[in-house]
């Protein structure tokens, strides 16, 4: 819950000025209680490079997992694609993914791969086209999770397919993810979504994925700090925090924490904010999904059910979810 007596608009150093979305929700997120950031923010550049060090690690399974289902099912994918399909790739990254799907697929027509971090999305581009020079692509700097516009369809084109991996849609609360999905079923009309999710399974595998040997999961969370730092000249002390990974079983999902070492405060963007020994700032939710609750979610959406692929272990899942014509 926000205090109430905070405001973002009495702040007298920045009437004048527009803040960016990352500066009201660093202030909305430190006036609240408990306090949180969306883990959007993780991804400047700095924290993608960290992400992509991240799905390397050998206690970190998802990406090798999905890698090995794409790789694996490329073919029946493509068959549920259909030829001269546009790629829509949300949070697009590192590209990395997509390229199993393009080599699969039969002469797509263009690929639009839509991220927030607009640095890292540049260099992976530049990489992609040179790799698929006949293949049209159209990079957007955008939060998908609000509402952004589209291209027109390309002309004689095949159908529009989402493609979201990496169980992000874990990211988001129950009620996001749903609104997330309505929006995509409504964008895709006519095509359909290739989505991955993560699987709930042992919470010892889960708790190794999250808080590798390296510290390169911490080095990211704190990143956050050094963003702020940064962007918006707070006065973070990143060695004040520790970080922190566990799996709330009710809830069904990781919970990762910037836990505070000791009592500090903190300036931003004129705000004081004070820190009591081990509070923490929640800054992401990594939910984990049975396929059953996953299909529910989907047809709840507006998609239909499609096949379902895993590892042999049921790991990680990746779904193909049509969507009808009329939405």
């Amino acid at each position: 819950m926000r205090n109430p007596s905070f405001n973002i608009d009495s702040l007298p150093a920045l009437q004048d000025q527009p803040l960016s979305d990352f500066a009201q929700d660093m202030l909305s997120g430190m006036a609240s209680k408990p306090r949180s950031i969306p883990p959007k923010y993780f991804y400047d550049g700095a924290g993608s490079a960290l992400f992509d060090r991240i799905c390397a690690l050998p206690e970190y399974y998802p990406t090798r997992t999905e890698l090995r289902i794409l790789t694996d099912r490329a073919a029946e994918i493509a068959n549920h694609i259909g030829p001269a399909a546009e790629i829509v790739e949300f949070g697009a990254g590192s590209l990395t993914k997509v390229r199993l799907l393009l080599d699969a697929l039969e002469a797509p027509k263009r690929y639009l791969p839509i991220d927030i971090s607009g640095e890292h999305l540049d260099g992976a581009v530049a990489r992609l086209r040179a790799d698929y020079p006949g293949l049209e692509v159209v990079p957007i700097v955008a939060d998908y999770t609000r509402r952004f516009a589209l291209p027109a369809p390309v002309v004689d084109g095949g159908r529009r397919v989402g493609f979201f991996p990496g169980s992000t849609l874990g990211n988001f609360s129950p009620e996001e993810a749903l609104a997330f999905l309505k929006s995509a079923a409504q964008m895709l009309r006519g095509g359909g979504l290739l989505l991955g999710v993560d699987l709930i399974k042992d919470p010892a595998l889960l708790h190794e994925a999250y808080n590798d040997a390296q510290g390169v999961t911490a080095a990211f969370n704190v990143n956050l700090l050094h963003r702020a730092n940064a962007e918006l000249g707070a006065d973070f002390h990143p060695g004040n925090f520790a970080h922190a990974a566990f799996y709330n079983a009710p809830l069904q999902r990781i919970e990762m924490h910037l836990v505070s070492k000791r009592a500090h405060a903190v300036n931003l963007l004129g705000e004081r904010f004070t820190f009591a020994e081990g509070e923490t700032i929640h800054t992401e939710n990594s939910h984990k999904f049975s396929i059953e609750g996953l299909r529910t979610l989907a047809v709840k959406a507006g998609f239909g059910i499609g096949p379902v692929w895993t590892d042999a272990e049921r790991l990680f899942s990746v779904h193909w979810l049509p969507v009808a014509t009329a939405q």
